[in-house]
């Protein structure tokens, strides 16, 4: 797909979607954080800089711990976020503060490298500022997403704009979540398709039934990234077996 944005584009694509069953959360954490260095150390060689985006919430904290120890150049790192809660920039419910606590206070990634998204300052506000901190960044390297019990990814939730289609704004700002904080600041499923790799984390039973609505086709937000290389889905196996 093309990753540029601005431009009205109708045709959305389809998701190619690859299922990776880990046998645990242990297991997930340590093929996640395998697979950043990974693409870390393609993108160092190749371009000098790896450009990374962080998901929030629960499941990525032990992957990002597991990073602390890694050795790789930190100084060509660049960090985002897919999205934020419009909280105080020290509110330990914000997803920028969790991977600061959890991985980024604790390795030399240069101040300016990370990129966290302004949601202290509202909705509007944070998507517009966060926009132009992305308007001189092409493809990212690798995004790494969650996926909610209802589906969603990001802040981008069932029954709200998603921004999938190739002209979208790179930012969007939410009004009304339905889950609590209601005002956040979300990159849009056309900017996080914008990437050379996509792996989502998956774990937790009360994702199951979000993983079976994703793998029979259902419309949830999760399925509206669609970068062209496909997505690739860290899930815990226990979560792809039917229930007897």
């Amino acid at each position: 797909m093309s990753c540029s944005v601005g431009t009205p584009i109708e045709a959305v694509e389809t998701q190619l979607c690859r299922w990776h069953a880990l046998s645990d959360l242990e297991a997930l954490h340590r093929a996640a954080a395998v697979s950043i260095l990974a693409a870390a150390d393609r993108a160092l060689r190749t371009r000098g800089q790896f450009h990374l985006v962080l998901a929030g919430g629960n499941t990525p904290v032990g992957t990002y711990r597991r990073l602390r120890a890694a050795e790789t150049d930190w100084s060509a790192w660049h960090v985002y976020f897919g999205d934020e809660r419009c909280l105080p920039s020290e509110d330990p419910a914000r997803n920028s503060r969790m991977a600061l606590d959890a991985w980024l206070d604790h390795v030399p990634i240069p101040a300016p490298h990370r990129h966290l998204i302004p949601a202290e300052r509202g909705p509007k506000e944070g998507a517009r500022r966060y926009a132009a901190t992305l308007r001189s960044v092409g493809e990212f390297d690798l995004v790494l997403l969650g996926l909610g019990e209802d589906g969603h990814t990001a802040s981008l939730f069932p029954g709200h704009e998603w921004g999938e289609a190739h002209g979208s704004a790179s930012t969007l700002a939410v009004y009304d979540a339905p889950k609590p904080p209601p005002h956040r600041v979300s990159m849009s499923a056309a900017r996080l398709s914008c990437a050379r790799q996509v792996i989502f984390l998956v774990s937790g039973n009360a994702k199951r039934p979000a993983v079976a609505q994703w793998r029979t086709g259902k419309s949830i937000p999760a399925r509206a990234i669609v970068p062209a290389a496909g997505v690739d889905v860290f899930v815990e196996a226990a979560l792809l077996m039917n229930r007897i």
